[in-house]
C-alpha cells in the first residue's frame, strides 16, 4: 500500500512522520505569508496536495489536530476530524477554529494537522421496520446512569 501526493502548488510540502512511531503524517500549510486566527474565527487553510492511496483495501484519511496547537493556543478543526474520501482528488483543506481567547498566527509551512490513514469497511445499506431487542434498548444520552 502507498499513498501518493501531488504537488498542486510549488511551496506544498509532502507530508511526513514527525517520528517513525507518529501514527499520524503532518499536514503543512501551503500559505505565502501569515494567516492571522482571530478568537471564535473559523478559517480554511490549504496544503497545497492532493493525494491517492494505491492498495487494495477500503481506507479513509482522517486529519486530525495537532495535540500542540489544541492544548497551548485552542487552535483545532472546526469539524473536530476530516475525513479526506478515498476517491476525493481535490487540494486538502484543513477547517480550522481558534477557541482559545487570542488570536493565533499560522506561519507559512507550519504544522497545522496530522493525517491518518484508516481501515473503512464499506457496508451495504437496507431499509427495516425492526430492529432487533438489546437489553439497552433506546436508552439514550445518561441511560447507564453515567453522566
Amino acid at each position: 500500500m502507498k499513498l501518493l501526493f501531488k504537488k498542486l502548488r510549488e511551496n506544498a510540502i509532502i507530508p511526513k512522520r514527525a517520528t517513525s512511531g507518529s501514527a499520524g503524517l503532518d499536514l503543512c500549510a501551503c500559505i505565502d505569508s501569515p494567516l492571522e486566527v482571530k478568537a471564535g474565527e473559523i478559517v480554511k487553510i490549504p496544503t497545497g496536495l492532493a493525494t491517492e492511496y494505491v492498495g487494495d483495501e477500503a481506507v479513509a484519511l482522517l486529519i486530525y489536530a495537532r495535540s500542540s496547537l489544541a492544548t497551548k493556543h485552542g487552535l483545532t478543526l472546526a469539524n473536530c476530524v476530516g475525513v479526506v474520501d478515498l476517491d476525493y482528488r481535490g487540494e486538502i483543506i484543513v477547517a480550522m477554529i481558534n477557541h482559545g481567547k487570542e488570536a493565533y498566527t499560522v506561519s507559512p509551512d507550519e504544522r497545522i494537522a496530522q493525517l491518518v490513514v484508516t481501515p473503512v469497511l464499506m457496508v451495504d445499506t437496507e431499509e427495516t421496520g425492526e430492529l432487533s431487542q438489546t437489553v439497552r434498548g433506546e436508552g439514550g444520552f445518561g441511560s447507564t446512569n453515567k453522566f
